[in-house]
């Protein structure tokens, strides 16, 4: 058994979270140009005390803290975020903003329960299948524990409304259910499951339906429907190979929406062009290379399913922002992780970082 970390992942790690800081700060000067909404000072300082701080700390703890001492305690964790996830929809606790009710501010000070519910159903979910490798085949033993976690979560976000929290969950639900070995059949079942509850929510919500057929004619309405795909790509296409330079991104003043959160990707091809965005992309494929190594290599089967879905968590809605920016797949506004705005968001993510080398810190040896 190993008594240090893993330093290659330690090392990309870093050099993710840099990076990000680099692109935030940039895309953050953005508001700036603005006189209205969040100001520069009061987003950085979100992304600095609250992400990068106490994200810091908590990548710290959890990374020297034996990971299978959680595993007991994975289902009370996972009810109490779903207490503080159906806290967004207590008045004067819960926030909405723009439609969605997915903050809970109390005392002043306001956060994301949706990421703390997304590590639960994680860690209660890799607990269940790490003593059900017997019997994941079955409905009883594989499916039906998967639905009845993932699905109760997914819900919640579902009435929030929030369709990239709960197509996030999915993805990370489905690959520990694999890991574990889960039949064939039963994730075409719930692939097919997937689609279905795709098409109730675009019949159901406009929004939803909107965002399909934008991503299939993306040119219909550039200056309505389609202005934010249309501007992300003008963004990165102005890039070229090398970009025009730190800090020197003309659509993140005027022309692009939202440029510290879903188009902040388009930011950083405008500004490191072509060679910077596959640096980018490059990082996040090796922090799942490194990642998915830790899990072939974990002391025990709740630390590798374990791995296995926070890698997911980390690197597909990190993928599928990118993807969206580029109009590959469907926009609907997951972030892209150490880089996006958000202070919840990154101090989870660091967390969950601390959780993988602790995994790291107990593998076996090669």
């Amino acid at each position: 058994m190993k008594k240090s970390v893993d330093t290659p992942f330690l090392l990309l790690l870093c050099a993710l979270v840099v990076f990000g800081l680099l692109i935030f700060t940039s895309a953050a000067l953005g508001l700036l140009a603005h006189r209205t909404g969040a100001t520069f000072n009061s987003v950085a300082s979100s992304q600095l005390l609250l992400g990068l701080v106490c994200g810091g700390v908590a990548l710290v703890f959890f990374s020297r803290v034996d990971y299978r001492i959680w595993k007991k305690y994975t289902p009370y964790f996972f009810a109490g975020a779903i207490l503080l996830s159906l806290l967004t929809f207590v008045p004067y606790i819960g926030l909405s903003l723009k439609g969605a009710s997915r903050w809970v501010s109390i005392g002043g000070f306001s956060f994301q329960p949706e990421e703390l519910l997304k590590l639960a159903t994680v860690l209660f979910l890799s607990a269940i299948y790490a003593t059900r490798f017997k019997s994941v085949h079955t409905v009883k033993g594989g499916i039906l524990p998967l639905v009845a976690v993932a699905g109760s979560a997914a819900l919640i976000l579902i009435l929030q409304p929030n369709t990239a929290g709960v197509i996030v969950i999915g993805m990370a639900s489905v690959a520990i259910f694999f890991a574990a070995g889960g039949r064939f059949l039963h994730i075409v079942f719930l692939g097919l499951l997937g689609v279905l509850a795709i098409g109730i929510a675009a019949y159901e919500r406009p929004h939803v339906a909107q965002r399909i057929e934008t991503f299939f004619n993306q040119s219909a309405d550039p200056q309505g429907a389609g202005y934010q795909i249309q501007q992300s790509l003008i963004a990165v296409g102005s890039g070229g190979l090398s970009g025009r330079g730190f800090g020197q991104s003309i659509e993140k003043f005027s022309y692009l929406p939202e440029p510290i959160g879903d188009s902040i990707f388009a930011v950083a091809g405008e500004e490191f062009g072509f060679v910077g965005s596959t640096a980018l992309v490059l990082l996040f494929a090796g922090f799942a290379m490194l990642g998915f190594r830790i899990a072939a290599r974990a002391a025990d089967p709740f630390g590798g399913l374990l791995v296995v879905g926070l890698v997911i968590l980390i690197v597909g809605q990190s993928f599928f922002n990118m993807a969206s920016t580029l109009g590959l797949v469907p926009l609907v506004g997951v972030p892209l992780i150490f880089v996006s705005h958000g202070g919840t968001a990154l101090a989870v993510a660091l967390a969950e970082a601390g959780l993988i080398l602790s995994v790291s810190r107990r593998m076996k040896s090669s």
